[in-house]
């Protein structure tokens, strides 16, 4: 029997050896056995599956949320990365470059779906393909988690960079107000107030909606200069023209707020108080002047301007008191009337002081104005005035002195050769008898200047009617016998004398139209003179004296 020859031991790790086939073996005792064939080798073992990784779902979707397709690239599904990539250009393309609006809505929300809807696919695709990389899921996992910082570093840099085309836009914003402002430089105010007024909406409107901003920031500066610009005429010291802007930049702290304005909201106050009195003091002593004076008062009593008012008042009216004396002393009386309406609409009794003072000054001004009338020959304003003034200050020592130049005034206003010079202050007693008489319906004034300057009035004469012509009247006048005609004898100095005539109208008849006559003559010694006062169509009568 022969022996099978042995093996060499199976090694415990390793290949298997090749296979050999067993050499022939001596014939047994039986024979040969007969060789049926080659026996075929085994079969490999059927592969082993590969390893599961859990992991690798979420690898893929958390991958795929980065906005980078890098789920899809994990798994070689090139197809649907491209998609992604698409996605996210097309967002680049809608957000860049940052603007203050932002991504629009729609977009943003499309966009985030697309990536939700990426991750879920990339995770279902991941459960059956094998990561086609050298990347173990653990690996890949904790890629796609570092990963997620690329999209929320690039929203908080889109933010920041939103953020600053906001700051550059209210920079912009403030620019403009900006320039509005320098641009009102020398126009008057009532023509800039709209402007002012625009620019201060963008300040406040930076302050309200933008609190924080570099621009909102700088507005308490830009208040600065706002405010030296709207007072730019109180520099300049245009006064009045500073009053109305003064007022406008005092009612801000209500808009603005007092708070916001810290010093501003008291910073036009002072320079107000000193506009109102330096514009009151040069309209002082005008129609409706010292309007000023009155509000500031009323507004800064206690202001170092208004402890100014009253000397400042007192000085006026020394000033043109002495002007009084001067070429125009009826414009100095003008002034002196409204300096006292003044005093009189002061608050509080603060013009009282002044009254008195002002009430002298005006009646000095009203007797000298009369006179510097008639010395220029302006004879119907000086009898106005003198008579106004005689009506007025009754208890005056110039009250008869007034008077009697007004009747000359008068006079010459009819019969200028009248007036060559001021009146003497004498009237009629003495001299020689002149007797006027009446001969006319209404009473009749007649005045006189010469040597002596008077008036007499007379009655109305009854039955007394008037005369067609001058003629008749001439034959006729006061010569009537039985009837008794109104008069009265004047005695008169020697002279040459004028004389006018003013007649009653109410009793001429419905529609009667009398004008005045004046005339002329001279008085001399040793005569006795009769005037007759009587009516003809033309107008009253000539004068017509008797010896």
């Amino acid at each position: 029997m022969s022996a099978t020859p042995a093996l060499p031991p199976h090694p415990a790790y390793g290949p298997p050896h090749p296979y050999a086939a067993p050499p022939p073996t001596a014939p047994g005792p039986y024979g040969t056995p007969e060789v049926l064939g080659t026996s075929a080798p085994p079969k490999a073992p059927p592969p082993e599956p590969a390893p599961r990784e859990p992991l690798r779902p979420l690898a893929a979707a958390l991958l795929n949320l980065t906005g980078l397709g890098l789920g899809y690239v994990l798994i070689r599904a090139w197809l649907p990365a491209a998609l992604c990539w698409a996605a996210t250009a097309a967002l680049l393309l809608v957000a860049l470059p940052a603007d203050v609006d932002g991504v629009p809505g729609g977009a943003l929300l499309g966009y985030l779906a697309v990536l939700v809807l990426a991750a879920a696919d990339a995770a279902r695709r991941a459960l059956r393909a094998p990561i086609g990389w050298r990347l173990r899921a653990p690996l890949a996992a904790a890629l796609g988690v570092v990963l997620l910082a690329v999209p929320a570093s690039g929203a908080l840099a889109y933010d920041a960079a939103k953020d600053e085309a906001v700051e550059d836009m209210l920079l912009d914003r403030l620019g403009k107000a900006d320039r509005i402002v320098e641009d009102q430089g020398g126009r008057p105010f009532a023509a800039t107030e709209n402007d002012y007024r625009t620019a201060l909406d963008i300040y406040r409107d930076l302050l309200d909606d933008h609190a924080g901003s570099r621009a909102a920031d700088r507005v308490p500066g830009r208040l600065d200069a706002y405010y030296k610009s709207v007072a730019a005429p109180y520099t300049e010291k245009q006064y009045c023209e500073a009053v109305e802007p003064l007022k406008y930049l005092r009612t801000l702290p209500a808009t603005v707020g007092k708070e916001r304005l810290g010093r501003l909201a008291g910073w036009p106050d002072s320079r107000l108080a000193d506009s109102l009195y330096a514009c009151g003091m040069t309209s002082l002593g005008k129609t409706d002047g010292g309007a000023d004076l009155r509000e500031l008062l009323d507004t800064f009593p206690g202001s170092a301007a208004a402890d100014k008012v009253v000397p400042g008042i007192r000085a006026a009216i020394d000033d043109r008191t002495a002007e009084l004396t001067g070429a125009d002393p009826c414009t100095a009386t003008g002034e002196l009337r409204a300096i006292r309406a003044t005093t009189v609409s002061l608050p509080a009794g603060a013009g009282d002081p002044l009254g008195t003072k002002a009430a002298d000054a005006v009646e000095s001004g009203a007797y000298a104005c009369g006179l510097d009338e008639f010395e220029d020959g302006r004879y119907s304003e000086a009898a106005k005035t003198l008579d106004g003034f005689a009506d007025t200050y009754r208890g005056s020592g110039k009250r008869e002195r007034a008077r009697t130049i007004a009747i000359a005034a008068e006079v010459a206003a009819a019969r200028p050769q009248a007036g060559g010079k001021l009146p003497a202050q004498r009237g009629p007693g003495s001299g020689q008898d002149f007797v006027v008489k009446n001969d006319g319906p209404g009473a009749v004034e007649i005045l006189f200047t010469g040597p002596a300057t008077g008036s007499v009035k007379l009655g109305a004469c009854a039955g007394c009617t008037t005369y067609s012509t001058r003629a008749e009247g001439k034959s006729k006048a006061c010569k009537a016998s039985g009837r008794s005609y109104p008069q009265k004898t004047l005695r008169l100095p020697p002279g040459e004398y004028h004389f006018l005539y003013k007649r009653d109208t109410g009793a001429i008849g419905s529609g009667g139209l009398v004008s005045n006559h004046s005339d002329g003559a001279k008085v001399q010694g040793g005569y006795r003179y009769t005037d007759c006062a009587y009516v003809v169509s033309g107008g009253l009568g000539d004068f017509a004296p008797r010896s």
